[in-house]
């Protein structure tokens, strides 16, 4: 756990924030190379990552970090806390739906296609994500919940944890999106039928994963609603990620463009 990796007197290096950078940066560079190997223009691709994606995707993560964590963070504190988003404080979901808000928004100004280029952008989505889990482990946020495995990892005495041995969960959820990210560039290749087909495998996949890597957080107890009966925030907006997933999937696969069938 190192929060801040340099501290030159007014100035800090906060390594979430750097980690995230590099996650833009990163996943620009590998959405930009699957533009190119589908027609796009790569640079069209970074002029919908920054601003667009970028800009809309750390609002989408903050408000909802905000406004999760309203009580516990911010109340009696300076406004001013809200907008600090280099000590930590993103909600990926927030950041997912921000990013396909402002996206839309920016794909149709710059006239490209839609889910075409959402496909694109997909897989660096994951590897950009990869970094962000890292900048959670530097950060000490997004902590697992106790265990005593081999593999198991220790947080400074001061931290949540008290420094007992916790599931290395940030890890956990790293390592899957870089494993997605593989397989979504494979299907982009190798399996895609239709424009949109990789943007839903995403909401699809990644709310599984999400699901499962949630059993093993400890930085919030699990909630109890009466609609969902007891799961954490995060499997909550799983379930909504992923049936929004299949949705768009049959959508999309009903409304392709048909083959023109051959006269006998």
């Amino acid at each position: 756990m190192k929060p801040i990796l340099f501290d030159f007197g007014a100035f800090q290096l906060h390594s979430f924030g750097l980690l995230v950078a590099l996650g833009f940066i990163f996943g620009t560079w590998l959405a930009a190379r699957r533009a190119k190997a589908a027609g796009i223009d790569p640079v069209a691709i970074q002029d919908i990552v920054f601003p667009w994606l970028l800009v809309g995707g750390l609002v989408g993560a903050r408000i909802l970090f905000v406004i999760s964590y309203w009580d516990r963070e911010f109340a009696g504190r300076p406004l001013s806390e809200a907008f600090a988003i280099w000590k930590g404080g993103l909600v990926f979901y927030g950041g997912l739906i921000g990013a396909t808000v402002a996206g839309i928004v920016g794909l149709r100004r710059r006239g490209l296609p839609l889910w075409k280029t959402a496909d694109a952008l997909t897989p660096g989505l994951a590897l950009g994500h990869v970094f962000g889990r890292l900048g959670c482990l530097f950060n000490g946020c997004c902590f697992g919940r106790t265990c005593d495995l081999p593999w198991a990892i220790r947080f400074p005495s001061d931290h949540s944890t008290h420094g007992l041995p916790v599931h290395p969960a940030q890890l956990y959820e790293a390592i899957l999106n870089l494993v997605l990210c593989g397989f979504l560039v494979w299907w982009h290749d190798r399996k895609k039928s239709f424009d949109g087909q990789v943007f839903a495998l995403y909401l699809v996949a990644y709310a599984v994963i999400r699901t499962v890597c949630e059993y093993f957080r400890g930085d919030y107890s699990v909630q109890s609603t009466p609609a969902a009966g007891v799961f954490t925030p995060g499997q909550s907006t799983s379930a909504l990620i992923f049936a929004a997933g299949v949705g768009l999937w049959i959508l999309l696969r009903r409304l392709r463009p048909q083959s023109p069938v051959s006269p006998s």
